[in-house]
């Protein structure tokens, strides 16, 4: 009740087979466990959990400055309450070879069903920001290798991320997308390709399962779903679209309380009580509290 009854291993499992069908796993980022859970309701197959939404959540910019404490911690929470897969955003690793080692095993102790792991250099970047620098093919295959190497349940999946074609070029970053596969990467996570041509490139040069971003504040328009099936993409993510639709509206909302003296307009925008009650399973809390007290009587 207070938590999925699906174990990790179980939801990593899911997330292995669901990833051999041919048509495309494509998940919101959930900011919240509020939110995994309705992505859960209306059908998603999974969840993911953006870094960038993360930090935004703790007022902070994407630039590294989250730990992995609390990356765990509140993609973990995020986890444990949907019974479908989550995948969560490690950036660049939180520290050397040995410290990412330990991020992904804090990860499965964590719950969760996937992490990828970037290119970047400290302090990272927003994907498709300006200025972008990667380490060098060394020290990212490091990086992936620890990833892997030090997962103790082989079903976690390593997704493996390169940021390659804004800071060098397409060609680096399809080198780079064969050797992380190589050094045994589940998924290969190009990021910020320049529209269908190069992903289709990429796709068929690296030849391995296939994680795109479908920002829809990138410098180039995002993949449409059959085009994602064209591609025969794997992975496809919303990552920041849910809360930035939440923060749109919760600003239209302050600015007409201010206003109109009163919440009265927005109310037929809203969730209702009784939605919300449902969505947190309000009923099943309190049956199971009036039992215990009725045990115990």
């Amino acid at each position: 009740m207070f938590h999925s009854l699906v174990k990790p291993e179980k939801k990593r499992q899911l997330l292995r087979l669901r990833l051999k069908e041919t048509r495309p796993l494509v998940l919101f980022g959930a900011y919240n466990a509020l939110t995994a859970m309705m992505i859960q309701r209306n059908g998603g197959e999974g969840v993911y959990v953006s870094g960038h939404m993360l930090a935004a959540d703790l007022g902070l910019p994407d630039l590294g400055l989250t730990s992995i404490t609390e990356v765990a911690s509140r993609s973990g929470h995020i986890a444990g309450m949907v019974d479908v897969p989550t995948i969560v955003d490690a950036d660049t690793g939180f520290g050397e070879p040995l410290n990412l080692a330990r991020t992904v095993q804090t990860l499965e102790n964590a719950g969760l069903a996937a992490c990828h792991i970037e290119d970047q250099v400290n302090p990272k970047q927003c994907g498709h920001s300006a200025g972008i620098q990667v380490v060098d093919r060394v020290t990212a295959l490091r990086r992936v290798a620890a990833a892997v190497n030090a997962r103790r349940d082989s079903s976690f999946v390593v997704i493996a991320r390169t940021d390659a074609r804004a800071a060098v070029s397409l060609e680096e970053a399809i080198v780079r997308g064969k050797a992380y596969k190589d050094a045994g990467a589940d998924v290969i996570f190009a990021e910020a390709l320049r529209g269908p041509a190069e992903y289709e490139r990429f796709k068929t040069e690296v030849d391995a399962p296939f994680m795109v971003n479908l920002n829809e504040f990138a410098s180039t328009i995002p993949l449409t779903r059959q085009e994602l099936v064209d591609l025969g993409v794997n992975i496809a993510v919303y990552p920041m679209t849910l809360m930035r639709l939440a923060l749109g509206a919760v600003e239209l909302g302050i600015a007409s309380i201010i206003r109109e003296g009163t919440q009265a307009p927005l109310i037929g925008q809203m969730q209702t009580k009784d939605e919300l009650y449902d969505y947190l399973r309000y009923g099943e809390y309190q049956a199971f509290d009036d039992q215990v007290f009725e045990a115990g009587a």
